[in-house]
């Protein structure tokens, strides 16, 4: 009995931490000012970050040049709307930012 209350115990904790993990990126893309320009679901001046996630599906490259879009700005991939750079945004943070977006379905 100690075992599985123990086990389900760790599940838990490691379900609210991976959830709030998840909201942390969220957290952080508000704080960077992210949210400005997207949303998880809706296009708003950019790309709804689910639509980013779906079309760098499967790119192993994607991570890399999503951070340097984050960092250095980028246009054309989206539309005639160019994405300024983020001073903000530490490299650190840009990889966060970026690998919470690719997770998201």
């Amino acid at each position: 009995m100690k075992f599985s209350l123990f086990t389900g115990t760790v599940l838990a904790a490691s379900v609210l931490f991976a959830s709030g993990s998840a909201m942390a990126n969220a957290d952080l893309a508000k704080a960077k000012n992210c949210m400005a320009c997207h949303n998880a679901d809706t296009k708003v001046v950019g790309p709804a970050y689910k639509e980013v996630a779906k079309k760098y599906a499967g790119d192993k490259t994607a991570e890399d040049k999503l951070v340097k879009k984050v960092l250095k700005g980028g246009s054309g991939v989206w539309g005639a709307i160019p994405m300024p750079a983020n001073p903000q945004v530490t490299e650190a943070e840009a990889h966060t930012l970026v690998k919470w977006i690719l997770a998201l379905k």
